[in-house]
């Protein structure tokens, strides 16, 4: 019959047998860190690209009001169209059909009201060269609130107005899609106003 010595050292030598055995212990760590890295990686590569895009759409809405402000004086359906065209090449490598877009003149009037003169829509479609105008959001004689800076009374502003319907393409960590989007106001450049189809005739500033 063993002692109760022989038993006590039997105890710590089966502790320290145990401490010292690692048999799956790698695979314990794999099995808890991979899921952890897997979400920090598919994350970082989902948020990389949600901001990459959020910028493009940035770059989209200063590059249509740009555009269209330096008209010489009046813009009609093709050149708008060929305006909101190049959205495409903007966000491109992302997909441009997720992309929708419009172009208002804003005229300022003595009361610093804005209203809508004229306004423009576009969306891409799958596999286009092209973007394919539509209706706006805005029509004519709409008022709009307009950032305090810009009522300046009895001028005319450009407004583009884009978003993008992000989605992610794993969709590991973002579950969802996410709508991007962004303004931008320019004045014309070459005239005091730009005319659509030749309206409002002499870019009145009386009112």
């Amino acid at each position: 019959m063993k002692s109760l010595s022989d038993l006590w050292f039997a105890a710590r030598r089966a502790a320290r047998d145990l401490a010292r055995d690692r048999n799956g212990l790698a695979a314990t760590e794999f099995a808890v860190i991979v899921p952890m890295m897997l979400v920090m990686f598919f994350g970082t590569v989902e948020f990389s690209s949600a901001v990459a895009v959020d910028r493009k759409v940035t770059l989209i809405a200063r590059t249509l009001s740009d555009l269209t402000s330096q008209a010489l004086s009046s813009v009609d359906d093709p050149y708008l169209q060929n305006v909101f065209t190049a959205s495409i090449a903007i966000v491109a490598p992302y997909d441009a059909t997720q992309t929708t877009a419009q172009i208002t003149e804003i005229y300022v009037d003595s009361n610093k009201v804005a209203k809508v003169q004229w306004s423009k829509g576009a969306t891409i479609s799958t596999a286009a060269t092209q973007a394919t105008l539509g209706t706006s959001t805005h029509n004519a004689g709409d008022v709009i609130t307009i950032p305090p800076e810009l009522q300046v009374a009895k001028t005319y502003l450009i407004l583009s107005e884009v978003s993008y319907t992000y989605k992610p393409t794993i969709g590991y960590v973002m579950k969802s899609s996410v709508t991007l989007s962004d303004i931008a106001y320019t004045r014309p450049r070459q005239n005091t106003c730009v005319l659509y189809n030749g309206k409002p005739a002499g870019c009145p500033t009386t009112s």
